[in-house]
């Protein structure tokens, strides 16, 4: 709280906040940038604690650690434990085993205030949908709680007032640049991470101590006021999400909400607004409010997978009210007026809770999500789902040599790879396999994947599913590629992509609005990609033996993930059409890719390698392979599948005689 007292119009701000990302969440309409409610949020912590540290520092010289953080747990704690702990319960009776793995991680990292960085790791080609983890929201408080260790301790450390703004200005400066600068080229570190956040904070921050060292009566102009909602509504519709925020984007909600708590005590009709009874009531849960809705709308998507209009979204959102009041009344008041709890209580409180919630983060991912929750008539489905975790132990990024920057997955016995594997994700999702195949031949190999990128030189692609700065590092990587290979001493080259996707532009079934266009890299003349690969296949070939594998059948219907789900929950009717599919489907699908890859395997002298014998009959493709599901998704086999389909390679290895 700053210097003047309880200023109501500050719970105003935070009822925009909160509705911004609950309505954002729950689907309502023209609702585009209520994500932004969370900077909103971000600069609001920033000005109060700001105005507190700061107020202490001049009056008394020193910052009370101790005061602050019993503060801070007694504000935060009781209601985040209360929410962890209902939501593991649900999350027991919900999710499937690898997801309530991935949330017993999730558990852990967001108790220990790192979710943040959790989730930014975690942010991958296969990862699960945003929508699908009840813990994501954690990453904003672990960003706000970073933040409380930051101020404090730069304070103490620098300890001399007149050095302090200016250290928190230059820090300001900084992690605005980099924010700006970033976003382009790594959007989801500047999203997640908080030194890119960390100026939305201290611009509150600025406020505060300008404030204060004014004897401000944040009451300016009414213009301040007008500017600044109207800042916010227009962030709140009008930003999209995507590769482009928050970057300069997240300076409009920033600035919105610093106009309107620079002028927050002037008498206009914004702040009267701001201060009336049932703005400034969703204000104060909006804590709760905050904690209590994602879960709400993670496990009703779960479930139901799409509201079937306003009505049933409406339900959810007045369910996930009645949840924050319950604690905001139950939880968030008695314990952050309780005079009982001193420093010695709150502390051991909040270290058993976390003892708690960390043991059940634990066990949970120990067990690998307890599998045996679920009967067995779906654990085919179910152990697909989670059987797409390959071995990463033997992959590094290079810092020199020919490949440097680009990843790369050692296979087989070590020594010099006599073979080398290039592709796409289709290769990641058969690459445990390939890798048995090589250390059963005692060939040394290597293996070199890029989700959605093709194994072709000289092509450029714009993709929806990827950012710019992906579809670019794309590029650069197969750049790289081409100039190694030649070095390397390689004597067979294997390549390997969703070659359907790739020559029609779509891709099929579940994830058919998923669109990929290639160009040919500078000279336009070059052509198509029937033309681009066959010169990657002639290039190639004037040092190695290559190898092209026949795109894996596509079933496009199915999804492991999505089929367990709905098993589980009593809502499989109709789902076993999309457990195989007629060859004559799959022949119709590939019919622009496969005579491609024949001719040009012919041309070049290159073999083609076919996996459909098995993974189809005479007749159909399926995912099951005797009683075991071999497919993870409608184009991705799972390492059930990469194990079936190995044998097909032997050829590769065995040529040298190893």
């Amino acid at each position: 709280m700053v210097s003047n007292g309880y200023r109501p119009e500050i719970d105003g701000l935070r009822a925009i906040a909160v509705l911004s990302v609950v309505f954002y969440h729950f689907g309502v309409p023209g609702i585009g940038g209520g994500f932004v409610g969370v900077d909103i949020f971000f600069v609001i912590s920033g000005f109060l604690i700001g105005g507190l540290l700061w107020s202490e520092l001049d009056q008394t010289g020193r910052v009370s650690l101790h005061r602050f953080y019993l503060r801070r747990f007694k504000r935060l704690a009781p209601a985040f434990f209360s929410m962890v702990l209902v939501v593991s319960v649900v999350a027991w009776k919900v999710l499937l085993p690898f997801e309530y793995r991935e949330f017993g991680k999730s558990l852990i990292a967001a108790t220990v205030y790192l979710s943040n960085v959790q989730f930014y790791r975690e942010a991958g080609y296969f990862d699960a949908a945003a929508d699908e983890k009840p813990m994501l929201h954690t990453w904003s408080l672990a960003v706000e709680e970073q933040f409380y260790l930051f101020l404090p301790l730069l304070i103490l450390l620098i300890g001399r007032r007149r050095w302090l703004s200016p250290v928190l200005q230059g820090t300001f400066g900084v992690s605005l640049l980099a924010c700006v600068v970033f976003t382009v080229t790594n959007s989801t570190a500047t999203f997640y991470l908080f030194p890119f956040r960390a100026w939305e904070l201290l611009a509150g921050v600025l406020l505060a101590i300008w404030g204060y060292k004014a004897r401000s009566d944040w009451a300016l102009h009414p213009a301040l006021s007008f500017v600044g909602v109207a800042l916010l509504l227009y962030a709140v519709i009008f930003i999209d999400a995507g590769p482009g925020f928050p970057g300069a984007w997240a300076m409009i909600p920033t600035l919105g909400t610093v106009l309107i708590l620079l002028n927050g005590q002037d008498d206009n009709v914004v702040n009267r607004l701001l201060r009336s009874g049932p703005v400034v009531f969703v204000g104060l849960i909006s804590y709760s409010l905050y904690l209590w809705h994602w879960p709400v709308a993670v496990f009703s998507k779960y479930v139901v997978e799409t509201y079937s209009g306003p009505l049933e979204s409406a339900g959810w959102m007045a369910l996930s009210v009645l949840l924050a009041l319950l604690s905001w009344r139950f939880v968030e008041r008695p314990t952050r007026h309780a005079t009982w709890m001193g420093f010695s209580a709150t502390v051991t409180g909040v270290a058993a809770l976390s003892l708690v919630t960390l043991g059940i983060g634990a066990v949970v991912f120990k067990a690998n999500g307890f599998p045996g929750r679920f009967p067995a008539d779906i654990r085919s489905h179910v152990d697909a789902s989670a059987d797409f975790i390959q071995d990463w132990s033997r992959c590094k990024v290079s810092d020199t040599g020919p490949l440097a920057g680009v990843e790369t997955c050692t296979i087989g016995p070590e020594g010099a790879p006599e073979v080398l594997f290039w592709g796409d994700s289709h290769l990641r999702a058969l690459m445990d396999g390939i890798a048995a195949e090589a250390m059963r031949s005692g060939t040394p190999g290597l293996i070199i994947w890029h989700a959605g990128c093709p194994p072709v030189f000289g092509v450029k692609k714009r993709e929806s599913s990827a950012t710019p700065a992906q579809d670019a590092a794309c590029s650069a990587d197969n750049v790289r590629i081409r100039q190694a290979l030649p070095s390397l001493g390689v004597r067979d080259v294997v390549l390997i992509g969703r070659w359907s996707y790739y020559a029609e532009g779509r891709g099929v079934g579940r994830d058919v609005p998923n669109t990929i266009t290639l160009l040919p890299e500078g000279n336009p003349r070059s052509g198509t990609l029937r033309n681009l690969l066959r010169q990657t296949v002639h290039e190639i070939g004037s040092y190695a033996k290559v190898y092209i594998l026949r795109q894996i059948p596509e079933l496009a219907l199915y999804d492991s993930r999505r089929t367990a789900r709905r098993l589980a929950h009593g809502r499989g009717a109709g789902l076993e059409a999309s457990y195989s599919i007629p060859l004559s489907e799959v022949a119709a699908r590939q019919a622009s890719s496969d005579p491609m890859l024949r001719d040009i395997a012919n041309e070049e002298n290159a073999t083609l390698l076919d996996p459909r014998p098995y993974l189809c009959d005479a007749e159909t493709c399926s995912i099951w392979s005797g009683d075991e599901v071999v497919y993870f998704d409608n184009n991705h086999l799972n390492n059930a599948g990469a194990a079936l389909v190995a044998p097909l390679f032997r050829p590769v290895f065995e040529r040298g005689g190893g």
